[in-house]
């Protein structure tokens, strides 16, 4: 009889795609259970994409860590956000993917049984992934004060004991939309100079900010920038899901573990994808600035359709999350109940602890504003189908 690893003991089933296809295709589904946008790419990327299909330098596996190209315009991208300067060729690396990346940065700064700090809720794969490194995830709750999801700064400094290795941190985040403010990121920043932590900073969001918050790059923080390792993608910025290139963004003395790691795992990103992220990053306008208007718009119009429940604001990001359980029903049922009413979302099971458990998932960033307008009458359906004790507001 087959054994299962002990590594996945602890690592959850993925429940989005199930949610997805019970979705199929049907047109008055709203979709909102999975991280997709329809605003497109930088049209300068596509180009560059099909120009390089059939090119032989492009369909090749070198360089294994990146063309020198994708290299410099990734750097240029990370000292433009930060002004902190990387070297292209000694301290970037493009890989096949976001998750790859992820995955690199762990299995090159970890051993087995390193503690790892994570807030709860977490992106699933940031703690599976941990997990599947042989490291302990740590969990530090996501707490609300005035309307915003403040990071529990008391817990913060609660989970680091002699084991922590790392803070693994996306901002913004999802799926709650949180973003550390600076009191936060100063706090963080103390305790990876001060305990001797990495910062594994996912930073493939963090331009997609609201309400005029400021982008904030933590390498730029003092005492930082020999502590973070960067890890980005195309994903979202540039709205470059189906390209699947990443990259990793980190001090030279780290840069050969993670490279001979990518090139083991991911082998190589794909040289038609390097010249469309090469074309995005160095576009004069690459349409980020207007599609977060866009994206604020649908967060507002989120917000506003379900103004009768209580929920918190994304602060950036594309996703935000509602307790369910404060209404007496788990977001689990809320999920089932909404499919039956043309709403596709999620719930947080897994992505975290106590706090994600509660939470249903609600992406905003691939429906239009007039679509999201018919949420308010689905999910009141929904929420008395599933069962929910409480009377909502309106």
């Amino acid at each position: 009889m087959r054994t299962r690893p002990a590594r996945l003991n602890h690592v959850a089933g993925f429940s989005i795609d199930v949610v997805a296809a019970a979705a199929d295709q049907d047109p008055d589904m709203l979709r909102l259970e999975n991280l997709d946008t329809d605003l497109r790419p930088p049209a300068l990327a596509i180009a560059a994409s099909r120009a390089a299909v059939g090119v032989d330098s492009a369909n090749s596996y070198l360089p294994f860590t990146g063309q020198l190209a994708a290299k410099r315009a990734i750097a240029a991208r990370v000292h433009a956000r930060s002004g902190v300067s990387y070297d292209p060729e000694s301290e970037v690396v493009v890989t096949a993917s976001d998750g790859d990346c992820l995955l690199d940065a762990l299995l090159a700064l970890t051993d087995a049984g390193d503690e790892i700090i994570l807030t709860d809720p977490t992106y699933a794969g940031m703690l599976y992934r941990v997990r599947l490194a042989g490291a302990v995830p740590r969990l530090v709750p996501m707490v609300v004060r005035d309307g915003e999801w403040r990071l529990d700064l008391d817990a913060l400094v609660d989970a680091v004991s002699s084991r922590t290795r790392a803070i693994f941190l996306q901002n913004p985040s999802f799926p709650a939309g949180y973003v550390l403010n600076s009191e936060e990121w100063a706090a963080i920043a103390h305790l990876c100079v001060n305990q001797d932590l990495w910062l594994l900073y996912w930073a493939f969001m963090e331009g997609i900010v609201f309400d005029g918050r400021p982008v904030v790059s933590p390498s730029a923080l003092p005492g930082m920038r020999e502590r973070t390792v960067i890890i980005g993608a195309a994903s979202m910025e540039q709205r470059m899901i189906g390209w699947r290139v990443g990259w990793i963004v980190a001090p030279a003395e780290v840069m050969p573990d993670l490279s001979v790691v990518h090139i083991y795992n991911g082998i190589t990103a794909g040289g038609i994808a390097q010249a469309g992220l090469v074309a995005a990053l160095e576009a004069p306008d690459d349409g980020l600035a207007a599609c977060v208007v866009e994206w604020q718009r649908r967060r507002d119009a989120l917000c506003e359709s379900l103004a009768a429940y209580s929920m918190v604001p994304a602060a950036g990001g594309w996703s935000q999350i509602l307790d369910t359980v404060q209404y007496g029903v788990q977001p689990a049922a809320v999920s089932r109940a909404l499919l039956s009413h043309g709403v596709a979302a999620t719930a947080m099971t897994g992505w975290g602890g106590p706090v994600a458990n509660r939470h249903l998932r609600l992406v905003f960033s691939n429906e239009p504003v007039e679509r999201l307008e018919l949420l308010r009458e689905r999910f009141r359906a929904a929420m008395h189908d599933a069962g929910a004790r409480v009377e909502v507001r309106g």
